[in-house]
């Protein structure tokens, strides 16, 4: 009776089974990674399931996870999703070929790298806490190539699934119910396109939200799904901007045509325009590349009109270069322009201010269609910074395009992304290598003349003490050169010499030469680095005359001639001449009235 007893008792829950099982659920949600038809596997005696990781795939389409290892639902989510999106990326591609030579550590690294980044934009489950938040840019053999020359970082050399093996077969192709060898790239891409394109058709009204029919899709509508699916370089950006077409906003807004918030992520559109697919293909990419390229952020200083138009002048010539769509006419082109920079175009058109005030952006006539605030709307709602959805959107479309051979692009586009892929050096840091260049650090020198402290356990022995002589005071300083002008602000002021005061400690500067510059110069003589930054007191506050602070230092005979000078200003000064090493530093959209011949760091 013990026996029939035991026999008819159920057999407890396996909990790695359960989380495993509860994690392909999760995946095959997915539809993109649903419609790749694989066969998951999970024997004990699987010869290329990994010892030490979650899983790994092979050419054959089959993904072998480990049978007893345990894990939550969303690492096993994120695991598996990491080997599906190898095949789908042709790492492992199916072939017939007898003999298949295994990726070696480098091009593993680099793949899984990919598959990683990739995944921070396409989230599926949870990565495992030991991966990067972040990953280098390039394609994989961009990637694989550096690291076989450069060695692979540490902390990527194992971010695949299968722990220190690999999580990547490539076997002879074998499977007697399909006739053809798969294209599990192609397959991917096409299900990643619907993917992606469904989601958009339901954020934008396309599709109903619950029964899934399509509505009638609008011309701009059209527009934006063909670079979702058919141009990769937009393609990021166009998935995450809303169109907003409201014929009531572009009539109170004086809207033409288009017009782009880079700060709500949306473009206003006038929907009584009569545009073919073509035409709205142009108006949007022109709008996503001013979000994009922060052309309203560049402004700095200029006139906002006029730099908008020449922004309008290099964007249109870029897409008519590309052949993106079909321009409409009237927009602002002229070949004579080609190659030249925004702010090139700028300094050539402001020569001719009567002529380009009439000028028509896709807003209309004399307006700027690059909007600094968004438009309030029905549904509009608090808003983020963009900049790292645009820089992403565009590195990665850029890397797409180049690695799929989509066309080439203009040299001056090329340029402008590889700057945003890489985002310039903050002010205080920049500011730090200029004092590192310009400012040597003083030596001390030890003698007994000054003797040291002694120590308690030997108070019987001198030991030689440590001091900087007065030749390396002279030649290990920097003056200051400050305006005190009523327009400056006092915390501008504050946060200047604070870093200065900082830097000059940091490096051992016994101190540095300051002047006050308002109409007249006071000079401070020198000062300690704690006392710039403390107990200084402001002199001044009247005009604006720089150059009798300059020349006051450059005639002193106490300041060293080798000494580099820094100018802090708010940029409403006169023309400076300074013969020596210098620097400016500004407020962020501050210009100088001049050319500066030293570097300009611009406070945040």
């Amino acid at each position: 009776m013990s026996g029939a007893r035991s026999r008819g008792k159920a057999a407890p829950p396996d909990p790695a089974a359960e989380a495993y099982a509860a994690g392909l659920l999760l995946v095959k949600r997915n539809p993109a990674f649903a419609a790749l038809e694989v066969e998951f596997c999970r024997r004990k005696n699987c010869r290329l399931c990994p010892a030490e990781g979650l899983a790994a795939v092979d050419s054959n389409g089959h993904v072998h996870a480990h049978p007893t290892r345990r894990a939550e639902p969303a690492e096993w989510a994120w695991s598996l999703a990491h080997c599906l999106l190898h095949l789908g990326f042709g790492h492992v591609p199916a072939a017939e070929d007898r003999h298949r030579a295994q990726p070696d550590p480098y091009d593993r690294a680099a793949r899984c790298t990919v598959v990683n980044r990739f995944l921070l934009t396409f989230p599926a489950g949870r990565a495992p806490e030991h991966l990067p938040a972040a990953y280098p840019g390039g394609d994989e053999e961009q990637l694989a190539a550096r690291w076989r020359r450069d060695g692979i970082p540490p902390a990527l050399a194992l971010c695949g699934t299968a722990g220190g093996e690999s999580d990547q077969w490539l076997l002879t192709w074998h499977c007697s119910s399909l006739n053809r060898v798969p294209d599990w790239q192609t397959a991917f891409g096409a299900a990643l396109t619907r993917s992606v394109s469904a989601a958009m058709d339901v954020a934008g009204g396309r599709r109903d939200r619950i029964t899934g029919e399509r509505v009638a899709q609008r011309p701009w509508d059209r527009a934006l799904s063909w670079f979702v699916s058919s141009y990769p370089l937009l393609g990021g950006l166009a998935a995450g901007l809303t169109v907003v077409a409201d014929a009531e906003l572009a009539r109170a807004q004086n809207i033409s045509v288009a017009a782009v918030s880079a700060t709500a992520g949306e473009i206003y559109i006038n929907p009584l325009r009569t545009f073919g697919d073509e035409e709205w293909r142009f108006v949007l990419a022109h709008e996503m590349l001013h979000a994009a390229l922060r052309h309203g952020e560049r402004r700095g200083a200029r006139d906002p009109y006029l730099h908008n138009v020449a922004a309008d002048y290099v964007v249109n010539g870029w897409l008519v270069e590309m052949g993106v769509g079909e321009m409409p006419e009237g927009l602002l082109h002229d070949p004579a322009l080609r190659d030249l920079s925004v702010e090139e175009v700028y300094d050539r058109i402001t020569t001719d201010l009567r002529r380009m005030r009439r000028l028509a952006t896709l807003r209309g006539k004399g307006l700027g269609d690059i909007l600094g605030e968004p438009l309030p709307h029905p549904g509009s709602g608090p808003y983020t910074d963009l900049d790292e959805f645009y820089r992403r959107g565009l590195v990665q479309g850029f890397d797409l395009h180049a690695y799929g051979e989509r066309g080439l692009l203009p040299a001056g586009l090329i340029q402008e992304i590889r700057a945003l892929a890489h985002p310039p050096v903050p002010w205080d840091a920049r500011l730090a290598r200029w004092f590192d260049e310009y400012v040597p650090r003083p030596v001390p020198v030890r003698s007994y003349a000054r003797p040291a402290r002694r120590q308690a356990s030997t108070p019987d022995i001198p030991r030689a003490g440590r001091y900087f002589p007065p030749e390396e005071v002279a030649r290990c300083t920097f003056g200051v050169v400050l305006d005190t002008s009523g327009s400056m602000d006092t915390a501008l002021l504050g946060k200047a010499l604070g870093a200065i005061a900082s830097y000059a400690e940091a490096r051992d500067v016994p101190a540095a030469r300051v002047v006050f510059c308002d109409a007249a110069p006071y000079d401070a003589g020198y000062l300690p680095p704690g006392e710039i930054a403390g107990r200084v007191k402001v002199r001044g506050r009247g005009g604006t005359v720089l150059q009798p602070g300059i020349d006051l230092l450059q005639r002193a005979e106490d300041f060293p001639p080798g000494a580099p000078v820094l100018v802090i200003t708010d940029g409403w000064c006169d023309t400076l001449r300074i013969r020596r090493e210098h620097a400016y530093l500004v407020p962020q959209g501050a210009s100088l009235p001049f050319t500066p011949r030293g570097p300009v760091f611009r406070l945040a």
